[in-house]
């Protein structure tokens, strides 16, 4: 029965991820469709607009043109992210560590097809208010999943639910006593 639910779950995450990379890539799609080579649509003036941005770095522009790193630095990661998923526990308290870890793997896959495919990510959201660099849906995914780990693990986990965050982990703790 418990490896039934957890194969459920997984299904259910890689069926999750799909559609939140199609909607990165739709959104991308239109980004590039209507906006490019076109002037800034100002959605809400001095506050945010969308700006058509071949990004070819990281967050900020920074390590231009390191495609190999990032594709290294996404294996990493979402490699991490999906061990994370299978082996944390199935109960419903740690439902939203389970779906930031897809929200996370959803944001680095969406932007590494771009880097695949484009040799670059593609980006349209520019917060004006305080001059934030521009970013795109993927790059919202993992932020915001970011975000509300720390919350998480600052406001809502306990020490006693690390044993059923990590329970392999403390298995082994536990071994050496």
């Amino acid at each position: 029965m418990k490896s039934n639910k957890r194969m459920i779950s997984i299904v259910g995450g890689i069926l999750l991820v799909a559609i939140l990379v199609v909607l990165d890539q739709f959104t991308k799609h239109l980004a590039v469709i209507h906006l490019k080579g076109q002037p800034n649509i100002i959605w809400i003036k001095g506050v945010m607009e969308l700006e058509y941005l071949e990004n070819r770095g990281a967050a900020f522009g920074i390590l231009q043109n390191q495609q190999w790193l990032f594709i290294l630095l996404f294996f990493l990661f979402v490699g991490a992210a999906c061990m994370f998923y299978c082996k944390v526990s199935m109960d419903r308290r740690f439902l939203p560590l389970r779906m930031i870890a897809l929200f996370v793997v959803a944001g680095g896959l969406g932007n590494l097809l771009d880097r695949v495919r484009l040799g670059y990510v593609v980006d349209f959201f520019y917060f004006s208010l305080i001059n934030f660099p521009v970013f795109n849906v993927a790059d919202i995914y993992v932020t915001v999943s970011m975000v509300l780990l720390i919350f998480l693990f600052l406001c809502y986990y306990k020490e006693e639910d690390m044993d059923f965050i990590f329970p392999d982990l403390n298995k082994n703790k536990k071994a050496g006593e």
